[in-house]
């Protein structure tokens, strides 16, 4: 039996080769991911992650090119998506369709001290997420599988909770 690409069969197959496979060798699940941005001009980057390209940038009003969107639309996103696609994996995992899934991510902000004024802390103070979800399946089977896949997500983690921050700084005399 051949499964279609993003079908449920598809994913709960790929899910179990990939739990074998991680639990046969711990390293399998484990690596240093690399994405690069390297100012382009002004405030526009061309970030670099694998064979992946794309733009960020600021808006005009901030002094950038508008040439992409700002870092903020990308970190939302990762959210968004990951729990979009955490959501699938799981209820394809149970068996469950979703007949349409979206997650809207909605950030409070307050910008000031990322331009210097005022003494707060820079970032978000609030994060809410949404999920709209279409499906057949009993509630209380598509809430279970929101809960699984959020206590699961990498992306919900990374906002939750700290991580080990370093910094290494390379000084580099211009080329002639």
């Amino acid at each position: 039996m051949t499964t279609r690409s993003g079908s449920g069969e598809a994913i709960r197959t790929a899910l179990k080769r990939a739990r074998n496979a991680l639990s046969r060798m711990d390293s399998v699940g484990r690596g240093t991911a690399r994405t690069r941005a390297t100012v382009r001009q002004g405030l526009t980057c061309d970030v670099v992650d694998g064979p992946w390209r794309f733009v960020a940038d600021m808006p005009a009003k901030a002094g950038g090119g508008a040439e992409g969107p700002d870092p903020g639309v990308y970190g939302r996103a990762a959210l968004a998506s990951c729990l979009a696609v955490g959501y699938t994996m799981w209820a394809a995992e149970r068996g469950i369709d979703f007949d349409s899934l979206e997650v809207e991510v909605q950030a409070d902000y307050d910008a000031r001290p990322e331009y210097g004024v005022g003494d707060g802390t820079p970032g978000y103070e609030a994060i809410r997420w949404v999920v709209r979800v279409q499906s057949s399946a009993p509630e209380n089977e598509v809430l279970d599988v929101l809960r699984t896949a959020e206590t699961r997500s990498p992306f919900l983690a990374l906002f939750r909770n700290s991580q080990e921050l370093t910094r290494e700084i390379r000084i580099e005399a211009p080329e002639d």
